[in-house]
Parts: structure tokens; C-alpha cells; sequence
């Protein structure tokens, strides 16, 4: 134990720096999204547009990360994250200013969304989460939780700060600012700080010498593809995504047709985030300490707890705290763990490219959880079914990963 905590502290000597920068990468690229709500308002008065056009925007960057996620972690694993964050970061800084360009034509629009979604490819969940994977093992939990807490901190931040800068400035500004602010902060982090184990060799030649890029542990795509543990991940991580995201876009709408005010059903939201920050850092810890498979398994499984308390309990105020919480906690874990057990059991070899098919399953999940809630309502009357089935499902998704076996020591395996 003394040598594993002794290995985790010289990890996190050498790599706090990368902690940093890739958890405000993460941040970065959750702006947009973090802050559309407060955009709405301004930019539907000035133009004269439905929620659902303004929108769209957010929607059509989901679906163009779906596509090409795995492509960008095929160029992570030949060039490293450095090649393209930096780029990326500078060109995403420019594609949210660019968003101030607007001027009322839906068609321009949604053309400066689609600059937005292809270029800000370049700074998704792959390229923050892959440096760090592969950095750090022993204390591999607490360093994703960090940089995946990136999410959190935009959405405690974000909605605020472009309030203030809309009301002072004006939306277009506010947009300009964001980007070249937030990105500017960004960038300078990521050009001191971002360093994965393929810059590193590629700094250093007698240790890229010494472990040649063909000869990094992990599996081949091929291998990946027919790995029983990695598509037990994927098919949870999915599922998860869809339940869960669905749950959380509609939980407020689930929390009013029980007959909470609009006001209350807004605070016990907020809890599903500051829940999210605990899972995060508390699961982390555990991944660190126990076996991951049990902890990721479990905590999944807990959040099917949820979607039953709310089926059962919608007019016991104390267990629809209870159900916010528990789905707020879990829910905040999934990323982390797909993530966590992806590196365990693929290996640094083609991580990028495995961790990229993973995340277009998440970003799959993301857009259809929600709209499969909203078709369950719109076509029974209530969301009693869509509950039912998250009971069920989150229970599944835990025993995939319970279930699986132990990860290869990938370092006994390439000595």
C-alpha cells in the first residue's frame, strides 16, 4: 500500500500542471453549451426566433461529435494531444467569437454552428481525458475526476459571467469575450502545460527510443474490436448516457407535473450539479483504492435508486431529495468510469482511437435520452414508463460492469 501511495504522489508531482490544464480544456469546450440558456432570451428578441433555431446549434455539434469523435483519437494516438489542442484550442476561441456575427439569417446561423461543431472537435472530452489517462495510474481515478470536473465548473461559471457581460455589453460581445477570454486563458495553459506521453518521447529521443510507438501496452483496433470488456463499457455507457440524460433535461418537468413549484423544482436541480462534483471526486478516490469494475458497477446500478424513488415517492418532498442527489451523484460518475476502465482494459496503444468510439457513443446517449423521454410523455401522458425502464436499465448497466473481469497488468505484459 506505502508503495502504491508512494507512486500515485510522484505521478501527481509530475503531472499536476497537465491536471490543470486539461480540467480548463474541459471547461473551454463546455461554454457553449453551459451557457445557451442565457443567450436565448436576447438573441430571440433581437431576431425574432424560436427557442428550437437557437438551439439547434448545440444539437448539430452533438451529432458532428458523434461522427468524427473517433477519427480525431486516431490522430491523438499518431501525432499526441499537444499537435491537436493546441490548434484546436486557438481555432475554438475564434469559432465562439465568430458566433457575434450573427445577423439574422437562420441559414448563417446555423453555418456558423457548423464552423463551431467541426472545429471545436479538436478540443472535445478525447484530447483532455487521453493525456491524463495515460500520465497517471495509480492515482489514474482522482486525476480524471479532476479534469472531467471541468464540465462542472462551466456550469457553475459560464451561465453567470455571460449574464453579466450580455447585460453590460451585449450578447455579441459577451460572445467575443467568452471566446477569446476563456480560450486565451486556455491556450496559455495548454502551450505551458499540455505534454502527453508521445510529446514527451518526442522531446526526449532516447525515450522514444527506448519505447517505440508500436510497442506501447494495449491492444490493436483489431484486438479492441473483439475485446468481450470493452463492448460490455460501450453498452453501459450508452445506456447510462440515455437514461440518465434523459432523466436530468426532464427532471424538472417531472418535478412540476408532481406539483412543485417551478422555483423549488430549480433549486432541487441545482443539487443534480453540486451532486455531480462529490460523485466525481468521491468515486475517484475509490477507483484508486478498490477494484474499479465493483465501484463502477455499483455506483451505476445505485442510480436505477432514482428513477424509483421518483416513480414511488413524487409526493414525499424528503425522497424526491434523496432521488436528485443519488442521480446527481451517479450520473456525475459515468463519463469517469467509461473513461477509467477504457485505459484499463485497452491499454495506451490505441487509447485515443477506443476512447473516440466510446465518446460518440456518449454523445449518441446525450441526444437521444432526452428526446425518448420527451416522446414517452408526449405519447402516455406521463413519464411513468420512461422511470420504469431507468430502474431496470441502470441495474443492467452496473451488472455489465460488476461482471467484468480483471484488466491486463499491461506493465508485466511489455516486460
Amino acid at each position: 500500500m506505502n508503495g502504491s501511495r508512494s507512486n500515485a504522489t510522484e505521478e501527481w508531482k509530475s503531472g499536476w500542471a497537465l491536471v490543470l490544464a486539461c480540467f480548463v480544456g474541459f471547461s473551454f469546450f463546455s461554454v457553449p453549451t453551459a451557457s445557451m440558456g442565457v443567450f436565448m432570451e436576447p438573441i430571440g428578441r433581437e431576431f425574432g426566433w424560436g427557442r428550437t433555431l437557437i438551439a439547434a446549434g448545440t444539437s448539430m455539434t452533438s451529432v458532428v461529435t458523434a461522427l468524427l469523435s473517433p477519427f480525431v483519437g486516431v490522430l491523438i494516438d499518431r501525432w499526441g494531444a499537444r499537435r491537436l489542442g493546441l490548434p484546436g484550442v486557438f481555432l475554438t476561441a475564434f469559432a465562439i467569437g465568430a458566433i457575434s456575427l450573427a445577423n439574422g439569417s437562420a441559414v448563417q446561423w446555423l453555418a456558423l454552428w457548423a464552423f463551431y461543431a467541426l472545429i471545436s472537435i479538436l478540443v472535445k472530452t478525447t484530447i483532455w481525458t487521453a493525456p491524463v489517462s495515460g500520465h497517471f495510474t495509480k492515482g489514474r481515478g482522482l486525476a480524471l475526476a479532476l479534469t472531467l470536473s471541468g464540465t462542472a465548473a462551466a456550469q457553475a461559471i459560464a451561465p453567470p459571467l455571460c449574464n453579466w457581460l450580455i447585460e453590460h455589453y451585449g450578447w455579441r460581445q459577451a460572445y467575443v469575450w467568452t471566446g477569446l477570454g476563456w480560450g486565451g486563458v486556455t491556450l496559455l495553459l495548454c502551450w505551458l502545460f499540455l505534454y502527453d506521453r508521445k510529446d514527451r518521447s518526442r522531446l526526449s529521443p532516447e525515450r522514444a527510443a527506448a519505447v517505440p510507438a508500436d510497442d506501447l501496452p494495449g491492444l490493436t483496433i483489431a484486438e479492441a474490436w473483439r475485446s468481450r470488456p470493452l463492448w460490455a463499457i460501450a453498452v453501459s455507457t450508452f445506456v447510462m448516457m440515455l437514461l440518465s440524460l434523459g432523466l436530468q433535461i426532464h427532471q424538472v418537468p417531472i418535478l412540476t407535473g408532481a406539483g412543485v413549484s417551478r422555483t423549488n423544482a430549480a433549486w432541487l436541480a441545482s443539487l443534480f450539479g453540486l451532486a455531480g462534483i462529490v460523485g466525481k471526486l468521491v468515486t475517484g478516490a475509490l477507483l484508486d483504492r478498490y477494484r474499479p469494475n465493483w465501484i463502477g458497477g455499483v455506483t451505476l446500478a445505485a442510480n436505477g435508486l432514482a428513477f424509483a424513488l421518483l416513480l414511488a415517492g413524487l409526493h414525499s418532498p424528503v425522497l424526491i431529495v434523496v432521488a436528485i442527489l443519488i442521480n446527481g451523484y451517479s450520473a456525475g460518475t459515468k463519463l469517469q468510469i467509461c473513461t477509467y476502465l477504457t485505459a484499463s482494459y485497452a491499454g495506451l496503444r490505441n487509447l485515443g482511437a477506443v476512447f473516440g468510439a466510446m465518446y460518440s457513443l456518449v454523445s449518441l446517449g446525450s441526444g437521444l435520452g432526452p428526446m425518448i423521454a420527451g416522446f414517452v410523455y408526449d405519447t402516455t401522458g406521463g413519464y411513468a414508463p420512461f422511470l420504469v425502464a431507468g430502474t431496470f436499465g441502470c441495474v443492467f448497466c452496473g451488472l455489465l460492469i460488476v461482471t467484468l473481469p480483471r484488466y491486463p497488468n499491461w506493465k508485466e505484459i511489455t516486460t
